[in-house]
């Protein structure tokens, strides 16, 4: 139980349905769609889509998104990979001839296809109860008239004003500036986008003169898309891959995405006696940050496109995580700086719903950097995401940037089951962090016995390339013991990621969490 004498956050208990995400206006508007009939799916598209417009910074409709899912009265676990292919036209050979080492991140090159409208058209149709055209309908509205600035959300925006170039600027900012909180920001090209979608499905996004505005738009600075790329696009079911940790079963998506990275790094961890550390103490701090560096490496080596990545069970084998723990030694950082992917720190939202029924949706949805590629489209002011910098540039890499590829994805929804049953959709967002950030939720709900907010409120640390990003809820002599071990520990600009997640008692009461680095909030019914 936390100190009622201390600032924080109590727990969200509801029996009908909950929603955590990291904005109050979309938990609000997944709470009345579920009173008003729809369930958590439902709940769980119409709250991300308004978050384009409440963050879009983070996420937006030229983004993807991965789901994980529990159908009513069911104890399967549904994943649906809607993340976008590069155009056919990319290819990595053609860069290297022009001198380029990575995708810049700023460029056409650099945007994918933007998955997530099929996936959201796809699930509304196959788990959904209310249709489009009710589940969209907020979105609209607020597109249309504007939304205030949350503080967090323009703490944000100020970092990422550089990021914007040629109509984005005219759209996402303020007389050049960024807004300040209370600021209303409102984007009526969307809310027409969204509109059409509503009536028209996804053919209204991926054909006609939406799809035209975006490969003109993206042609005009030096893009391969063309509207085959577009109208080609689909989104896909998948399995999930499965882990555990501390008695509980770990539920993450497949690649493309970086969930196994979550399932390698917990196996690690399983090599020490994480239980008898002080949580937040220098000792857990470095055998976790010595376990992410160990286990991105192996992301980095392994996991691309679905169709390309062939070392996905040498990932998960409890064999590779006992040598690589074998490697760590708790006195001793390891080297700063194994081999990275491209760019991989960034931005997303997320959300998790859960319905009176029994279903539960965990929800991640992203444009990748802040603001994405920073390039909008010329006529609706659709913001694309740069999820292509995720690709390489190494020829013969898993990951190598190619036409049709999916790039791998730092973006990944997370699910805990208890006894075979649903227990816990949670996610952290955080680009890079989110594996390291799972694994840390995990672990501190298991080996700490904290309560889904709890769990999230606790500090954070993070190996990102050269240095161990460490939050202020450590104190300087846990930084100091980190500097003494070797870590190059710095102060991050902002705090590290957020959380969201819904805890399902055996009773069927409903206990959500949310992360106050963010904006948002819980609310049930």
């Amino acid at each position: 139980m936390r100190d009622f004498h201390k600032p924080g956050r109590s727990a969200v208990y509801a029996t009908n349905g909950i929603c955590a995400t990291s904005h109050p206006l979309a938990a609000k508007v997944a709470v009345q769609i579920l009173e008003a009939g729809g369930n958590a799916m439902d709940a769980a598209i119409a709250g991300a889509v308004l978050l384009g417009i409440c963050e879009p910074q983070m996420t937006g409709i030229g983004g993807d998104c991965f789901v994980l899912l529990t159908p009513p009265g069911e104890d399967r676990v549904v994943a649906m990979n809607g993340s976008g292919r590069a155009p056919a036209g990319l290819d990595a050979a053609t860069l290297r001839a022009k001198g380029q080492t990575v995708i810049a991140p700023y460029s056409a090159d650099a945007v994918t296809i933007p998955g997530a409208i099929d996936a959201f058209c796809q699930l509304s149709t196959d788990f959904g109860k209310l249709g489009l055209k009710a589940i969209l309908a907020p979105a609209i509205h607020y597109a249309e008239t504007g939304v205030p600035v949350a503080p967090r959300v323009a703490f944000d925006w100020a970092l990422a004003t550089d990021n914007l170039q040629g109509k984005a600027r005219d759209l996402y900012l303020m007389n050049g500036q960024a807004p300040i909180p209370g600021q209303t920001f409102a984007a009526p090209g969307q809310a027409d986008v969204l509109r059409r979608i509503a009536m028209n499905g996804r053919a209204a996004f991926y054909e006609g003169e939406i799809a035209e505005d975006m490969v003109a738009s993206l042609n005009a600075l030096g893009g391969t898309h063309t509207l085959d790329d577009f109208a080609d696009t689909t989104c896909d079911y998948t399995d999930p891959v499965t882990g555990g940790y501390g008695g509980l079963d770990l539920f993450e998506h497949p690649p493309n995405g970086q969930g196994a990275t979550a399932i390698l790094i917990l196996n690690i961890l399983k090599h020490f006696d994480i239980a008898g550390m002080d949580p937040w103490g220098a000792e857990r701090a470095h055998i976790e940050a010595e376990a992410t560096k160990l286990g991105y490496d192996a992301r980095n080596r392994f996991i691309a496109d679905a169709d390309h990545t062939t070392r996905l069970d040498h990932m998960t084998a409890p064999e590779t995580a006992a040598k690589l723990a074998a490697l760590i030694d708790p006195a001793k950082a390891m080297p700063a700086g194994l081999p990275g992917a491209e760019a991989v720190h960034k931005d997303t939202i997320y959300i998790t719903v859960v319905d009176k029924d029994g279903m539960s949706v965990s929800l991640i949805y992203s444009v990748f950097h802040s603001f994405g590629a920073g390039i909008a489209s010329d006529k609706f002011g659709i913001l694309f995401q740069n999820r292509g910098a995720g690709f390489t540039l190494e020829d013969g890499h898993p990951n190598e940037a190619k036409g049709g590829k999916r790039p791998m994805h730092t973006i990944i929804p997370g699910l805990l089951k208890k006894d075979g049953k649903p227990y816990m959709p949670f996610g952290v967002m955080g680009g890079a962090y989110q594996s390291t950030g799972h694994a840390r939720f995990v672990t501190n709900v298991t080996d700490f016995g904290l309560s889904p907010q709890d769990a999230i409120d606790a500090p954070r640390c993070f190996a990102d390339g050269p240095v161990l990003n460490v939050e202020n809820g450590y104190s300087d002599a846990v930084k100091a013991t980190l500097r003494d071990l070797g870590h190059n520990v710095q102060t991050p600009q902002t705090a590290i990621g957020g959380a969201q997640a819904i805890m399902i008692h055996d009773t069927g009461v409903l206990e959500a969490g949310s992360d106050p680095r963010k904006d948002g909030c819980a609310l049930g019914y």
